[in-house]
């Protein structure tokens, strides 16, 4: 039991640590590079940060655990958005251009909407929603493209 604890409260510390080593060298770059903060944070930052959920989610595909995935979705999402942002909000006002605003909530919404449409099969269950390898790919490619998109949007100013 002593175990459990003492490996969860080492695990807390790693992370914690880790993090900030990922800062400290995500600022580095977008420093040496001469590139924005907000194009770290939506790159290095982001798949630094994702990368642990993408185990946890791949791992759970091959044990066909379809509800973990979908939790460890939606909790990291409130988590990021609630709590995230809310704590750094009350440490520090956070300042981000309109523009960036303009461009990522409804790029996240439209998301959202997609994941629904590809979950939802007419004539089944309502209550039993399936992302077929299809709408994994229809995703994927969706988030390339507003990878891609992101990055050419920077280039133009």
């Amino acid at each position: 039991m002593f175990l459990n604890y003492f490996l969860f409260a080492l695990g807390f510390v790693l992370v914690v640590k880790g993090a900030d080593w990922l800062i400290d060298g995500a600022i580095a770059l977008a420093r040496k590079f001469k590139i924005s903060e907000i194009t770290i944070g939506l790159t290095i930052v982001a798949f630094g940060t994702s990368a642990p959920e993408l185990v946890v989610n791949v791992l759970s595909s091959l044990r066909t655990t379809g509800e973990l995935v979908v939790g460890n979705i939606i909790g990291s999402n409130i988590a990021n958005l609630g709590l995230g942002l809310g704590v750094a909000g009350l440490i520090a006002p956070l300042v981000v251009k309109k523009s960036i605003i303009r461009k990522e909530i409804p790029m996240g919404l439209l998301g959202v909407i997609l994941i629904y449409l590809l979950a939802a099969h007419p004539g089944k269950s309502p209550e039993i929603l399936t992302i077929t390898r299809f709408g994994g790919l229809i995703l994927f490619l969706g988030f390339c493209f507003f990878f891609v998109f992101y990055l050419e949007s920077r280039k133009k100013g």
